[in-house]
């Protein structure tokens, strides 16, 4: 299986949620993802109302909204509260941080109660949990996956990008396995280059939340691939 730049593009969703943010990079981000072509654009909550009008003309392009970041240890109530607030100021798409400090002390009731709570909120509108897998053990990322499906999200996510690492292969592949089809995988904090997002589309993810000049870059790299294309290969799944 190949895939072109554009093809790739609908896989990225390009982010500005570094703490540093200002409105001139929320311009520059809407303006990259029109031109790239992504599948959303994901703000700090405080810039969502103003993406959503840059990118009113737009509407191949979701607007991402996140809950809880990047800590994850807001209230149940609070993070219910936010989520309705970024829908209604035009987010598309929920990205969650799951309470990990709750997750490390082995709360899981508490855990899966704070994601379906989002999720009932979100009424609908696709909910991502992010397990921030830094700070977890392999057997705390498979929990987190196990709890976010059942609470009903639609995907599982590695990393807000704040923490050291996130993305790696290790994790996708842990993550990928627990969800084990009932939820997709997205792969954030690390991927940086073009090879590392394919081996990554190998192990069965299927969005990408990428920083803007890394998510450039790496469809740049794709254009000039022979042909224009990468081969991307399959999932494990499918081997």
């Amino acid at each position: 299986m190949t895939l072109t730049s554009s093809g790739l593009a609908r896989l990225i969703d390009l982010s500005s949620v570094r703490a540093e943010c200002d409105e001139t990079e929320i311009r520059e981000l809407a303006a990259t993802a029109r031109k790239l072509g992504v599948v959303c654009a994901f703000s700090l909550p405080c810039y969502t109302r103003l993406l959503k009008t840059l990118l009113a003309d737009a509407p191949h392009i979701g607007i991402g909204g996140v809950v809880g970041f990047p800590s994850g240890a807001h209230t149940t109530s609070i993070k219910v509260a936010e989520a309705r607030q970024l829908l209604a100021e035009g987010a598309t798409e929920l990205d969650m941080v799951i309470n990990i400090g709750l997750l490390r002390s082995g709360r899981h009731e508490a855990v899966r109660e704070d994601i379906h709570a989002v999720v009932e909120a979100a009424g609908g509108v696709p909910v991502k949990v992010i397990l921030e897998c830094h700070w977890l053990t392999p057997e705390q990322i498979v929990s987190g996956s196990e709890l976010s499906v059942e609470a009903g999200a639609a995907w599982v996510k590695t990393g807000t990008g704040w923490a050291p690492t996130g993305a790696t292969l290790d994790n996708v592949a842990l993550i990928h396995e627990a969800v084990g089809g009932r939820a997709g995988v997205k792969a954030a904090g690390g991927v940086r280059d073009l090879a590392t997002l394919v081996a990554m589309y190998r192990l069965g993810v299927r969005r990408f939340g990428i920083g803007t000049a890394s998510g450039i870059r790496i469809l740049a790299d794709c254009a000039a691939q022979p042909g224009g294309e990468v081969e991307i290969g399959g999932t494990l799944a499918e081997r």
